[in-house]
């Protein structure tokens, strides 16, 4: 009878392995009544030595994990969800920053029915997302496309493409774009190589002004670039052999493969440009001088609410406009979700 070498290592099993073994053992033995309560023995100590060993919570691993997250909860909280909630309650407020405020209800939010430049303001903003965010994005997949064929140099041409995302929102890029859209700026110059003669300042065009705005988002595309690139470097290239093998060609295979493996990517790119399309300010902020114009053609949301806050002092109904844009990005978003189920494909 070998016993410990039959059941040396119940010691790393559980009661259910045990109880496994040991009617296996037991059909063997045919009901040796010595042997079985031997064995019983050995399974028992052996979950019971099992169970010994298993890992317990440590109260100090915890506490470190709170230690390490406490200051981005603290600073989440007070600058971040403390505001937000102050801003709530001020936007049922009149409040100039001098005089305590004066709680007016809704008045606010009735007033902006009426605002000819909110309704202005919301326009501009919605003209400038749903014409530059899928430019932008298009530019963006394209040119993922043509690095992800392997050419060389690619690191410096990532990078090189990535720089006007870190760039295009700065004050001294938004004056550079002032002066290349200008009367005697670079645009003109070049259309004049074609013969085209014009001293039209683009920027001070009420019909112009938002779409060179538009542009300027829309050579920001390096962000998404790389996402895409990103992405398109987890596509299987068996996928695009297999479909090459059957006779597809690179336009087919494009829209077969690799649209709807990138998918989930174009979508993530959509929801973060239209997010980040509501907050442009800075630029609209250079090009009209913090006015708008001409003629409020720049008007973005975020400088009309910067004007009613800090130009005009109307905190409360410059909370108002602030809650009012985030219910409406909320409502983009949440449009988006709603219809991504019928073109964003997730592997299953």
């Amino acid at each position: 009878m070998c016993v410990g070498n039959q059941f040396g290592n119940f010691g790393n099993t559980d009661r259910g392995s045990a109880s496994r073994l040991y009617r296996e053992w037991h059909r063997a033995n045919d009901g040796d009544t010595e042997q079985e309560d031997i064995v019983s023995s050995f399974a028992e100590f052996g979950v019971l030595v099992n169970n010994r060993h298993k890992p317990k919570d440590k109260p100090a691993d915890t506490k470190v994990a709170l230690g390490f997250l406490a200051p981005w909860l603290i600073g989440a909280v007070c600058l971040s969800l403390i505001p937000m909630l102050y801003s709530l309650v001020i936007s049922f407020t009149k409040y100039n920053m001098i005089k305590p405020p004066q709680f007016v209800g809704l008045m606010n939010y009735r007033h902006m029915i009426a605002d000819p430049r909110f309704i202005n303001s919301l326009t501009v903003t919605l003209t400038y997302v749903i014409v530059s965010v899928p430019l932008q994005l298009v530019a963006a997949l394209a040119l993922a496309v043509l690095l992800d064929r392997g050419m060389r140099g690619l690191a410096f041409y990532r990078s090189a493409f990535y720089l006007p995302s870190m760039l295009g929102g700065s004050v001294a890029v938004a004056v550079l774009w002032k002066m290349v859209f200008g009367a005697d700026g670079l645009f003109n110059a070049f259309l004049g190589i074609f013969g085209i003669d014009t001293t039209m300042s683009w920027i001070a065009n009420p019909d112009t002004a938002n779409w060179t705005l538009m542009a300027l988002h829309v050579w920001q595309f390096g962000s998404p670039m790389v996402i895409f690139l990103a992405g398109l470097r987890q596509i299987p290239r068996e996928l695009y052999e297999a479909a090459s093998v059957d006779g597809a060609g690179t336009w087919r295979q494009f829209r077969s493969i690799t649209l709807p493996m990138l998918s989930p990517i174009i979508f993530f790119n959509l929801v973060m440009s239209v997010i980040n399309s509501f907050q442009t300010f800075t630029q609209a902020y250079v090009v009209s001088g913090g006015t708008g114009g001409p003629s409020d053609s720049t008007l973005f949301y975020t400088l009309y609410l910067y004007q009613q806050g800090f130009a005009s002092l109307r905190m409360g109904y410059a909370s108002a406009l602030a809650w009012i844009m985030v219910l409406i990005v909320a409502a983009l978003t949440g449009m988006n979700f709603a219809l991504s189920k019928f073109w964003v494909h997730y592997d299953d």
